[in-house]
Parts: structure tokens; C-alpha cells; sequence
């Protein structure tokens, strides 16, 4: 037996390394449980398992305030930030023990896991419509492109959202089998960033992209109901059509991502998380709400989630 006299030191074999793990945790949340051991030794009896996990810094973490690390060797990091973000590697050394003979072999797992913080991209919606007018040139398109946009400001001005570049032009339309008829084609985007946007986030425990997205889903929504009461009223209560009206099943919508500043979309290196603002690799960097992370060329960025290069 190891440990009496003239019992030998087990025979240690080389670590076995196995492939990284690319693993997404949203930021502010708890990643999930990261397991030492693989699917087929975890089917196996393992004799006198001892896990020693180091984390991106390449200290231990045993004893950090900010995990959770079972007897078995399962490792949870507790509020995630962008600057968590890295290799976590787990060593398992086991023994495996011959019956017949009771030598000792000390065997060695590596395990490496690529925790990467993540946002979910922050939501904005262009939409365009079309109106029928008499003619191109009419004062009253310009009177009535100022109207609406102030109808439109109103039905979710409470959403903290606002309407952004709002433009129109007017072009002639020749349909089959109908005249020349002239139409506005009104373009605007929506965002969930009016003025005052912040003081809402502010009263939030968690971060703020579910609650801006949800306000501007749910301003698209109103605005798409707006349009649809114009062609009902349109059809319904009106024997003459005004000089410019709403062109039914006209309505179009679009949602355009971003991603906070230090995040980025990657469908290639994040393809398990394509539809993620991943936090931006050493290397690379995103001042604003792009949805690419730039190389930095002048400068060597170490850590992950940098602004600026």
C-alpha cells in the first residue's frame, strides 16, 4: 500500500488535455455549473478524484468570494462581468487502482473551458409606410410629413422611445391596370433611448436590455396598430378618401441590432452564440454601439471588453 515502507510512488502518466469548451454566460447572471470530468469518465467509478481549477489570472479559485465550487468538483462564477471573461482549466488527478497486483496509477485530466460574457443586442426598428397624395409637389405633404410625425412621437411618447430620422419622398407609382397614382414613401427608425431612458434603467437590479427591448417591441407594436386602424377607419368610415391617405398592407419592418460599447456580434468565432453581443477578444476593441469588435493595431490590448485601442 502507498505509504508503508517499500511500497512504491504511483506511476504518474502525462495530463490528457481535452478540446476547449466555448461556454456563454449573460452578464450579471450566474454561469452555468462548469463539470471537471468528461461524459464517459463521469459513467465510471473514479478513486480519489482531486480538482484543481485556476481561473483566467491563473490563480486558483479555490476560496474566491465570487464561486461556487462543490466537493465534485463543479465550478459556478457567481455575477459574471465582461472582465471574468477567459480560460477556466480544471485538472482532475485520479488513481486507478490494478486488483490483481494493487499498483497505483495517478492519471491526470485537463479540462478548458472559454467563458465569454454576453449581452443580447439592444433592439431598434426601421419602419416604412406609403400615402397616396394628389400630387408630388403639394405643400401638403411637407404639412402633413410634420403631423404625423408628431402623432407617432405621441402614441409612445410614455415608453421612454422615441422616433429617429424620419424622412419621406414622394414618387409616382404605375400599378397593372390602374392610372399613375403618386405616393410618399415615409421612412423612420424607433429606439428605446429617449430622453429620460437611463433614469428607468436606473431602477432596475439587472441589467437593461430586456427592459429597453421589451418598451420598443412594444412601441413597434403600437405604431404597427396605428397603421392598421388608418386602413380600417379608411374602408370603413370614409365615402370619399382625403387628398392623402394610408396605403393598406403598406407597412414594413426591420429590426437593426447594436451592441453596447466592449461587445460585439462574431457569428464565426461565436457561431454557438451568433445572435450574441459577445464581450470583444485581447485584441480588439468597440467604442460605440457598432456590431463589430475592431482590431486594435497601435496598442496591445490584454484584456477582454475594451472601449477604446
Amino acid at each position: 500500500r502507498r505509504g508503508e515502507p517499500g511500497t512504491p510512488e504511483p506511476l504518474r502518466f502525462p495530463t490528457r488535455r481535452k478540446p476547449p469548451l466555448n461556454v456563454y454566460v449573460k452578464i450579471f447572471t450566474n454561469s452555468p455549473f462548469l463539470v471537471c470530468m468528461d461524459l464517459a469518465l463521469s459513467q465510471e467509478e473514479v478513486i480519489d478524484p482531486n480538482y484543481l481549477w485556476i481561473g483566467p489570472d491563473g490563480k486558483k479559485l479555490e476560496g474566491q468570494i465570487y464561486v461556487n465550487l462543490t466537493e465534485t468538483g463543479k465550478l459556478m462564477v457567481i455575477g459574471f462581468k465582461e472582465s471574468m471573461s477567459g480560460a477556466y482549466t480544471c485538472t482532475l488527478s485520479h488513481k486507478i487502482i490494478e486488483t490483481d497486483t494493487w499498483d497505483e496509477r495517478e492519471m491526470f485530466e485537463a479540462y478548458k473551458f472559454m467563458v465569454y460574457a454576453y449581452r443580447e443586442p439592444d433592439y431598434a426598428y426601421k419602419i416604412s409606410v406609403r400615402f397616396t397624395t394628389k400630387k408630388c409637389k403639394l405643400v401638403a405633404n411637407d404639412q402633413f410629413f410634420e403631423e404625423l410625425k408628431k402623432i407617432l412621437d405621441n402614441v409612445i411618447s410614455d415608453l421612454a422611445c422615441q422616433v429617429i430620422d424620419p424622412s419621406y419622398k414622394c414618387h409616382s407609382v404605375k400599378r397593372p391596370k390602374h392610372s399613375l397614382l403618386h405616393e410618399l414613401f415615409v421612412t423612420f427608425q424607433v429606439n428605446p433611448f429617449a430622453p429620460g431612458w437611463e433614469e428607468v434603467c436606473n431602477q432596475l437590479p439587472y441589467d437593461c436590455e430586456d427592459a429597453t427591448n421589451t418598451r420598443v417591441q412594444e412601441a413597434r407594436d403600437r405604431i404597427e396598430d396605428f397603421f392598421n386602424k388608418q386602413a380600417y377607419v379608411l374602408k370603413h368610415d370614409f365615402q370619399t378618401l382625403p387628398t392623402i391617405h394610408y396605403v393598406d398592407h403598406s407597412f414594413e419592418v426591420t429590426r437593426i441590432d447594436s451592441c453596447r460599447p466592449g461587445f460585439g456580434k462574431n457569428d464565426i468565432t461565436h457561431n454557438d452564440c451568433a445572435s450574441c453581443c459577445v464581450v470583444c477578444d485581447p485584441g480588439t476593441y468597440s467604442p460605440n454601439n457598432e456590431v463589430t469588435c475592431r482590431t486594435c493595431v497601435s496598442t496591445q490590448i490584454k484584456q477582454y471588453g475594451a472601449k477604446s485601442c
